[in-house]
């Protein structure tokens, strides 16, 4: 659906609980970003994009993630510090209470779906207290036609309603913001926090939890992109490590930018339909598709302006370092004409390493995928969080932990399955720090990893000599086009050689006491993977 063309239906939503609200149903990009400029909750910057602030939460609350624990969840999901269990109960009288508190009100409906591939879709309608909301839902979530709007039946239901605070004492949450899944009911509330990862996230952890268990389908937190002559890469990383630059190569064409589907049927298909990008330090010298991107009908979240302007000052943390902005995928002119590509051919797996030991790129065998894997490392650098005023390791398993609601162990076995049966070749990159650690060393150049992942693409890589690390037994290319040998072997860059074995060997030690509650689950070729510290 074109995003300035109106589109007229009458639904209604008391069969949510929801009575007598006046419903703004598939407003268009157009007419959300001129309601919310008009209600004072957001601004233009220069480009025409919508800049906004989503108060208090800057980011998602792990802590107040919840499933409900039922019959359809109780003996499949991975419970515990990620996976907290919320009762039946306790979720119904709660969406009671949010139903009754959207009753009367002005709010913001938009049916949508998820999923590229035809075969898996999963309509979902979102009921939102914001036009901005309803926006981002627009710019990420995948953008039925007009006919197929006239006999839409949503299948989830998301619920945002960031001014509705919760009590803790009576509503069994941790504190008054919360994010609840029931898969059972089938729906996604939110309330207490307006940051609009929440939304996506939210259906990105449902259908974590639905297509390995109902349709055997690989759920994975990566970015995808597809070469001319159809190689499909994949590129897995968490927030910081440069999953949506990496994957937004003008000589590729982007699936998109970070959760996917691995099919039975040999193919890769995006979830969404936009784009959710870190803006931190953006420019349009390192990053042009992403900064070309911010134009009307973007939305622009946590940013601060130059004095005196409606420019968009990239470097300015002072609301939060999470600074991002969201857009439909066609905001990226080179894109894979609907979502889906075929088997990957190379997949990258990124990390941030912040104490500067691990490569720039290493090859990985199929045991040390599966460890890697599982361990989902970078590191977080001083700053960035409060407290943290050194680097300090971050483990996320399948490199998104938070949105996985099964073991990540079957994550993992799927994973391997497919890599072997297809022959995927699996990289490690550092696009952290080399020289030393943060503070010390420098963070590596973007060229450097955009060539080295170009010659690993290209076959450059295929027949160089390799050596393998100390340490952590990855094998190194001694030489790779377009970048200087001497930075391919991080122990090279730093002038305190001693001191660099040291900390490789205690990096080593964090990986093994992190995979020690997965041990058990691992078998001998996994545990070969493991560093030798």
């Amino acid at each position: 659906m074109n995003n300035n063309t109106p589109f007229t239906k009458s639904i209604s939503l008391t069969d949510l609980g929801i009575e007598n609200a006046k419903i703004h149903y598939q407003l268009s990009a157009s007419e959300l970003q001129a309601k919310t400029v008009a209600l004072g909750q957001g601004v233009e910057n220069s480009t025409g994009a919508l800049a906004i602030n989503t108060g208090e939460f800057t980011g998602r609350s792990p802590q107040d993630r919840f499933i409900v624990k039922d019959a359809i969840t109780a003996d499949k999901v991975w419970w515990g510090k990620v996976n907290i269990p919320f009762e039946p109960s306790a979720f119904d009288a709660l969406y009671k209470k949010v139903a009754a508190y959207l009753s009367n009100k002005e709010i913001y409906v938009r049916d949508s779906y998820v999923c590229a591939d035809p075969n898996y879709r999963l309509n979902v309608r979102v009921i939102t207290e914001t036009p901005w909301a309803n926006l981002f839902c627009y710019n990420m979530f995948l953008r039925p036609s007009e006919s197929e709007l006239e006999n839409f039946t949503p299948e989830w239901t998301v619920m945002c309603v960031p001014s509705f605070m919760a009590d803790p004492a009576v509503d069994g949450t941790r504190q008054t913001n919360f994010a609840i899944l029931d898969f059972t009911k089938k729906v996604a509330l939110i309330g207490g926090t307006g940051y609009t990862g929440e939304m996506k996230k939210g259906i990105f952890s449902a259908l974590n939890f639905i297509l390995p268990v109902d349709k055997n389908t690989l759920p994975m937190h990566c970015s995808a992109n597809v070469g001319d002559d159809g190689d499909t890469a994949i590129f897995f990383g968490l927030s910081g490590t440069g999953k949506t630059t990496l994957s937004a190569d003008p000589k590729r064409k982007l699936i998109g930018d970070d959760e996917h589907g691995w099919t039975n049927e040999n193919t890769v298909f995006n979830f969404e339909g936009g784009c959710y990008a870190k803006v931190i330090n953006l420019s349009e010298e390192n990053e042009p598709d992403i900064f070309r991107a911010i134009k009307k009908g973007a939305i622009l979240e946590n940013v601060i302006f130059k004095e005196g302007t409606n420019e968009v000052d990239f470097e300015d943390v002072s609301i939060t370092p999470n600074t991002r902005v969201s857009y439909p995928i066609d905001h990226i002119d080179n894109i894979q004409p609907g979502s889906i590509g075929n088997n990957p051919k190379n997949i990258f797996f990124l990390t941030a390493d912040s104490f500067g030991i691990l490569p720039p790129i290493s090859k990985l065998t199929p045991g040390q995928a599966a460890y890697h894997f599982i361990s989902g490392y970078t590191a977080k650098v001083a700053g960035t969080e409060a407290g943290v005023t050194e680097p300090q390791p971050n483990f996320s398993a399948c490199f998104g932990a938070p949105f996985m609601p099964l073991h990540p162990t079957k994550y993992a076995e799927m994973l391997s399955k497919k890599i072997q049966d297809a022959g995927v070749q699996v990289w490690l990159i550092n696009t952290g720090w080399t020289g030393g650690a943060y503070g010390t060393g420098s963070r590596m150049k973007l060229k450097y990893t955009r060539s080295m992942i170009t010659a690993a693409l290209n076959g450059e890589l295929d027949n160089v000599a390799y050596r393998n690390h100390v340490v952590f037994g990855i094998a190194i290319p001694q030489e790779c086009p377009n970048v200087p040998s001497e930075i391919l072997n991080p122990r090279n860059t730093w002038e305190d050689k001693d001191l660099y074995d040291q900390k490789a060997i205690e990096l080593g030690k964090k990986f093994k006491d992190n995979f020690a509650k997965f041990e058990e689950f691992a078998n001998a070729e996994i545990m070969a993977g493991a560093p030798n510290a």
